[in-house]
């Protein structure tokens, strides 16, 4: 029995990941991640695990990737609080090449993100206290690190909120 629910946003590869929660008056249970069914999990295997908490609403974190041979497959999902994630596709042979795509993420919705290879990912945090868990299909690379500029007004991202902060170094990022 699947216990997702895949949509495919209109970017090539980019899926919206919905999980079937069971619940009862004790609370629910739901798988997080099977390989088996969510076989566009880049190489299937799971490398790396990332987990952030950012305090302050209205946070921006991103945008980031890693270069080939070093890209990597993400699944993002909010454990804790709301936030509005988004990937920019930077393939550039792609039909939608720097548009970007976002999505509410929350502890309530049992949304996640799964953002193919290719793909710059940032989020902005809609609450306060929020968490979020990431899967890797590949180690982190220091030295295929890359990142585009959150405000590039070239990707002309709709950020939900006011910007309350952004780290310098993600401020500092490059435009186009």
């Amino acid at each position: 029995m699947g216990r997702f629910t895949l949509t495919p946003t209109y970017m090539k590869d980019l899926t919206l990941v919905e999980r079937q929660r069971l619940g009862d008056d004790r609370g629910f249970f739901s798988r997080f991640f099977c390989a088996d069914e969510l076989p566009d999990f880049g190489t299937g295997s799971i490398a790396q695990i990332n987990h952030t908490m950012t305090r302050e609403k209205g946070v921006i974190r991103g945008m980031h990737f890693q270069r080939a041979p070093h890209d990597e497959t993400k699944f993002v999902s909010c454990l804790k609080g709301v936030i509005f994630d988004v990937a920019v596709d930077l393939r550039p042979r792609s039909p939608t090449y720097l548009k970007w795509h976002g999505e509410i993420l929350s502890q309530d919705n049992a949304r996640s993100l799964l953002i193919p290879a290719g793909f710059a990912h940032g989020f902005q945090t809609l609450s306060e206290d929020c968490e979020l868990i990431y899967l890797h299909d590949k180690p982190y690379a220091p030295d295929a690190e890359g990142g585009v500029n959150p405000l590039d007004p070239k990707l002309n991202i709709t950020w939900p909120l006011p910007v309350t902060q952004m780290s310098a170094r993600d401020s500092s990022l490059a435009f186009l």
